[in-house]
Order: C-alpha cells, then structure tokens, then sequence
C-alpha cells in the first residue's frame, strides 16, 4: 500500500490512501468486519445523483456500519438512540487518491448528554480507528 495520511476531523477522523477507490471500499467493508461491524446499508452517491438529478459527482459511498453487540447495549441504555445509528462510513475519490473517514460516535453521542452511553461511544471509536488503521 501506498503513503497514507490521516486527520482528525471535528466529527470525524480521515485518512487519505494511495489505492484505487474500488479497492478502498474493499479494504473498508474488510476492517469494518474486522472489528465487529457489519454494513447495514450502502448509499452510491455518484450513482443517486445521476438518477434522481441527471448529474454527475465522483465515486462516493455511504457505509451505515454498525457493531450489533455495542448498538443493542447503547439501545439498552437509551432506547431513542437509534437515531444516531448507524455509524457512518464514507469512502469517496479526491484528487487522483481516496478518501475514507469515519464518523467520531463520542461526539455524535454526546448530544444525547447521556453518561450512560458515553463508554459505549469511546469503544465505537476504538473499533473505527483500528478499522480506519487498517486500511
């Protein structure tokens, strides 16, 4: 694999990989599994833009990941927190490399001002860093 870099966002974290995009979102779906996740949904954004709006856009997709141990134990404390569910993933092109950034569950979480969910959002972002890691 190619030089990667990685940035910390203020809802997310991002790392910039030198491989195609179609092999990025094979390496996504790959260390998403890795650590627990599974992808619930999958949104090409590319491809719904084209069709609802006759435009075109660069490679980008929405993975809803979610680890169904943490999700029933956070839901188990806070049953409306499947609004914040499930944890997206985004692979996208951008300049000639990929984009892929996960999204910072302590902060999205954290509106719910629950301490309850607070651990269960820390581990979300210990499996999502390995996973982005791992890319």
């Amino acid at each position: 694999m190619g030089e990667a870099t990685r940035e910390k966002r203020a809802y997310g974290m991002k790392r910039i990989v030198d491989v195609s995009f179609d092999e990025a979102l094979t390496r996504t779906r790959e260390a998403l599994k890795g650590e627990g996740f599974g992808v619930l949904t999958e949104i090409d954004m590319k491809e719904k833009f084209q069709e609802k709006l006759g435009k075109g856009f660069r490679n980008y997709v929405i993975l809803g990941a979610c680890n169904p141990n943490l999700a029933f134990e956070a839901l188990g404390k806070d049953i409306d927190i499947g609004l914040l569910l499930p944890c997206n993933v985004v692979v996208y092109e951008t300049e000639g490399q990929t984009a892929v950034a996960v999204i910072d569950a302590e902060k999205a979480m954290s509106v719910t001002g629950s301490t309850e969910v607070e651990p269960i959002a820390k581990q979300v972002n210990e499996k999502l860093s390995r996973a982005l890691n791992a890319i």
